[in-house]
């Protein structure tokens, strides 16, 4: 196996599930590598605001001077999007050596397609002489590959239902999933201003250092500026962070508790706060791209993601007409998702993925006829993601607005070849 691409089609082959939780197959490969970090751990879990703030710890790091690794899943378009070293994505040759460490290591161990690229991952960046190291937890977290990785600082992000088959039907215990990424005596992160009890008890019981929303820290802000209060430490006058949306001022409280808590470690200065806010920016979060029509694109695929987006949409302004390109994987919960943003989106373009995972475009139109409530608002279904922006281009006029959202193959399919640049048919191109 010569190239990335080789290897990645060697671990879809290797396992007969594409999940399968439990860390003790991943922790002793882990052990028969070496596996090891000599810099500080940052672990994010939660449902959503994951990515966000692993960006922005990375933003604020990098400007800051220190060398930052980033592991984030799943990737939009390049599955090398998954690794970030020093900010830039890391390049498919640098992959292929520690993909061949694991297939030695593993012996008659089988691993999943997550499970064996995570530990290429992780030790591609443990040997790339980091400062710091910024872990994305796939699923849960109690039971996440990456948790094989013991944390220096952990933090939760919002907690909502999804992934119910693995991690439990209620918020409780989706909760106490998350909160296996703790460590007894480290800091512990919360910025869901409503957590599960069950996290709470957890961080209690483990004896972790907890730092919640509205005890530990807060924020305040009017339309110009925002500022943040945490445990010995304040910022004032902050400019908006470069990803968009209200959501976004929760996830980056959370960013700056991890980072007043590990201030010891890694000392970051205020101005390094200012610009890496200023500056961080990560496809596919409620992205707005410029043109006629305007394109938004957003991975949101569960009914908080979507309930954030949906708000997000309204603060927009006026367009006469909104299109939506929408794929889902089959296990979603669609009709809250549907019914949340059904009142803003006049025109449906339903889409299948090249997943077996994914709900057909027929089943997500049904689903949306089932609870449609608007005599106005129609659907068509298409193959693929740019077969169904392609159709809502055609129908669209240079001041509607086209979302696209649903499943990272959804906003990953539009983005294939790059940012599309809409320029609207009737105004010559």
């Amino acid at each position: 196996m010569q190239t990335l691409n080789d290897w990645l089609a060697h671990c879809e082959r290797l396992h007969p599930t594409t999940i399968e939780l439990g860390l003790d197959r991943v922790r002793t490969v882990a052990e028969r590598m070496g596996l090891r970090f000599d810099c500080p751990v940052i672990t994010v879990a939660g449902t959503n605001g994951k990515g966000s703030t692993c960006a922005m710890l990375e933003a604020i790091l990098l400007q800051s001077g220190y060398r930052t690794g980033v592991y984030t899943s799943p990737h939009l378009v390049h599955f090398e999007e998954r690794c970030r070293i020093g900010g830039e994505i890391a390049g498919a040759a640098d992959f292929v050596a520690h993909f061949a460490n694991v297939e030695s290591a593993r012996g008659d161990i089988s691993l999943t397609y997550f499970e064996f690229s995570t530990l290429a991952i992780l030790s591609l960046m443990a040997q790339s002489g980091l400062d710091v190291a910024i872990l994305e937890v796939g699923l849960g977290g109690r039971l996440d590959a990456v948790n094989i990785i013991d944390t220096s600082c952990a933090v939760i992000t919002s907690i909502d239902l999804d992934h119910m088959e693995f991690l439990g039907k209620d918020r409780e215990s989706i909760g106490f999933e998350k909160a296996g990424i703790m460590r007894a005596g480290k800091p512990v992160v919360v910025s869901d201003p409503v957590p599960p009890q069950s996290v709470l008890d957890h961080a209690k019981a483990i004896g972790a250092d907890l730092w919640r929303f509205g005890e530990d820290f807060n924020f305040s802000g009017d339309k110009q500026q925002w500022g943040w209060a945490g445990r010995g430490r304040r910022y004032s006058g902050l400019g908006y962070p470069g990803l968009r949306g209200a959501n976004q001022l929760v996830n980056a409280s959370g960013v700056l508790a991890a980072l007043t808590a590990l201030r010891e470690q890694l000392p970051v200065t205020a101005q390094a706060v200012r610009t890496g806010l200023s500056m961080v920016e990560l496809p596919g979060r409620f992205q707005i791209v410029p043109g006629q029509p305007t394109l938004v694109l957003d991975v949101a695929h569960n009914p908080h993601a979507v309930a954030a987006l949906a708000a997000n949409l309204d603060a927009m302004g006026f367009y006469p007409t909104t299109h939506a390109v929408f794929g889902a994987m089959a296990d979603k919960d669609l009709l809250p998702m549907l019914a949340r943003i059904g009142p803003l989106i006049d025109r449906w373009y339903f889409t299948d993925m090249p997943t077996p995972r994914a709900a057909t475009a027929q089943h997500l139109q049904t689903q949306w006829q089932a609870q449609n409530s608007r005599k106005d608002a129609s659907a068509t279904v298409h193959a693929d993601p740019q077969q169904a922006l392609a159709a809502a281009i055609a129908a669209a006029d240079p001041a509607d607005r086209i979302v696209v959202f649903g499943s990272f193959y959804t906003v990953g399919g539009v983005l294939e070849g790059g940012i599309p640049r809409l320029t609207a048919k009737h105004m010559g191109t």
